[in-house]
């Protein structure tokens, strides 16, 4: 306590402090809002694919914007606003390949899901082509590609956590207009509503979401699947209310992931993604038995 006193009063000349104000703090922070961007990206993917499997980590989303930091690293960019921006350039493209397949040939929310895990396989494939011709940017593979915070800084957060911050807040402005499509383009479209620059809107939104968190902390996966699926059992189906509870849902999962992460297994410490994935998985089989997105839904 006395640290966190010290951290706040600017005072960090003590070894506890720094460790406090350098690795602690910014460490947390990440987690919250890599967590919180990753949640919100699913729910507001789902209700646009009508699809509450399209978390962006299983569609390629997630894929896109790795693909997108390994090209920056081979560059030498390993943090900063080009960083965050060409990641969601990578999620943002990634996404639209998804929604125009879907909507023009017609598939179903299943044959979504398989489009998504194929091309996720291959932009992860491209990443993996970068990393061998640059042996340099090797040392990231293992960690980015499940997913930690252990080499979190301030300088990499910032960029990451404002334009997350600006996201959500844009989308809570929006929410209106998220139940509105939600409907389907059909019922949007009579109510006076242009479905295709509103889809891509949203859709551009949560692929920023996405790459930022990618940016920060590598390819987490199922954040975006788990929690909006079990807010949206816990509140009603208004999105401002589905935004704001994912937001902290999402980021308290995250946290507390990454605390078992770092402590369950002391001396060791594992990349949270892989606590994420042991949760994940299991939850991902489950909604499938339920007809969530087999063929009940297909």
């Amino acid at each position: 306590m006395s640290d966190f006193i010290n951290v706040i009063r600017g005072n960090i000349n003590t070894p506890g402090a720094k460790i406090l104000a350098f690795v602690r703090i910014p460490r947390t922070l990440a987690a919250f809002f890599c967590g919180s961007a990753l949640s919100v990206s699913g729910l507001v993917i789902g209700n646009v694919l009508a699809n509450r499997l399209a978390s962006p980590g299983l569609i390629g989303v997630n894929a896109g914007a790795g693909l997108a930091v390994t090209l920056c690293a081979t560059l030498g960019i390993y943090g900063g606003w080009i960083l965050s921006l060409s990641s969601f350039l990578g999620a943002f493209l990634t996404v639209i390949i998804i929604s125009t397949g879907s909507k023009k040939w017609g598939a179903s929310r299943g044959t979504v899901i398989l489009m998504g895990v194929a091309l996720n396989s291959l932009l992860n494939a491209f990443s993996d082509m970068l990393i061998t011709f640059n042996p340099d940017i090797s040392i990231m593979n293992s960690d980015f590609k499940i997913g930690e915070f252990s080499a979190v800084t301030v300088e990499r957060l910032f960029p990451a956590a404002a334009l997350i911050i600006i996201s959500i807040l844009v989308l809570l402005t929006l929410s209106n207009e998220l139940d509105v499509i939600t409907l389907g383009d059909e019922r949007a479209g009579s109510l006076g509503m242009n479905t295709t620059a509103v889809r891509i809107l949203f859709l551009l939104i949560s692929a920023c979401l996405a790459g930022c968190a990618v940016s920060v902390a590598g390819l987490l996966s199922f954040v975006g699947l788990i929690i909006p699926n079990m807010v949206r059992r816990l509140a009603d189906s208004q999105s401002k209310n589905l935004i704001i509870l994912c937001a902290l849902f999402g980021g308290a999962f995250v946290c507390l992931c990454d605390t078992v992460a770092r402590t369950v297994f002391l001396p060791y410490e594992i990349p949270v993604g892989m606590i994420m994935a042991f949760l994940g998985a299991p939850f991902f089989i489950y909604i499938l038995i339920k007809g969530k997105g087999g063929h009940k839904n297909a």
